[in-house]
């Protein structure tokens, strides 16, 4: 089963220093319909002016991911942990028992533009951490690049719940497969380009929400780069 969710129909915030827009329900948007697929329960597609951001402001029993598009974001948590991550990198926070952080657009000329995810833990009261990771661009073009794992890795962030998060950049006129397992989902996210996914057409900001679908043909239109999420 395949669910297209064009850009369009997403719902969009606009705070003058903030535009954020929301696959499922968030802050004071909501859709009973629309409050997650699976374990997961945000998908924000967020930009942010330069010098502004998010104040401290507490989670707990959540895993908290953030992929820079462009530009840098930095964060601060109660544990101590301040970073700064740029393009091509990742930021992974459990919040488990409770954690308070703040995250900021690190530049004072240059906005910055994310996504942020937020999964149920496979746990509960997990131990709050936090890490920062740089994955390899040049590794994703033409190739599905694991950037989040339930391992990690030294270019991959470890994630506390059996799930995966891959990047791709393919170049048009390329094709991908990507096999599925019994009782997955899968979450897709076109960031820029044009792609056709099981035949399906989708151009930049759309969504896709897949189960059951054993074998994914990614075939680029235009040069595409995106986002799929493997999840239980």
């Amino acid at each position: 089963m395949i669910q297209v969710f064009p850009a369009e129909t997403r719902s969009t915030m606009d705070l003058g220093w903030l535009t954020s827009r929301r696959s499922f329900s968030f802050g004071d948007y909501f859709d009973p319909e629309n409050t997650s697929f699976g374990v997961m329960r945000v998908c924000n597609d967020d930009d942010i002016t330069a010098g502004r951001g998010f104040g401290p402001h507490p989670h707990s029993d959540m895993e908290i991911v953030s992929i820079v598009l462009s530009g840098q974001i930095k964060h601060e948590d109660s544990l101590g942990h301040v970073a700064i991550t740029a393009a091509d990198g990742v930021q992974r926070m459990t919040a488990g028992t409770g954690v308070v952080h703040g995250e900021y657009n690190a530049s004072d000329t240059e906005p910055l533009s994310l996504l942020q995810l937020w999964f149920m833990p496979a746990k509960r009261g997990l131990e709050p951490s936090f890490e920062n990771v740089t994955y390899i661009p040049e590794a994703m073009h033409n190739a599905l690049l694991p950037v989040v794992t339930p391992e990690g890795s030294e270019h991959a962030a470890k994630i506390h719940q059996d799930m995966s998060i891959y990047l791709s950049r393919l170049e048009a006129g390329n094709e991908l497969t990507f096999r599925q397992g019994e009782n997955r989902r899968i979450f897709l996210f076109v960031i820029s380009g044009k792609l056709s996914v099981n035949n399906t057409v989708l151009g930049a900001k759309d969504t896709v929400r897949m189960e059951a679908e054993a074998n994914v043909s990614f075939a680029a239109i235009e040069n595409a780069h995106f986002m799929l999420i493997d999840l239980p």
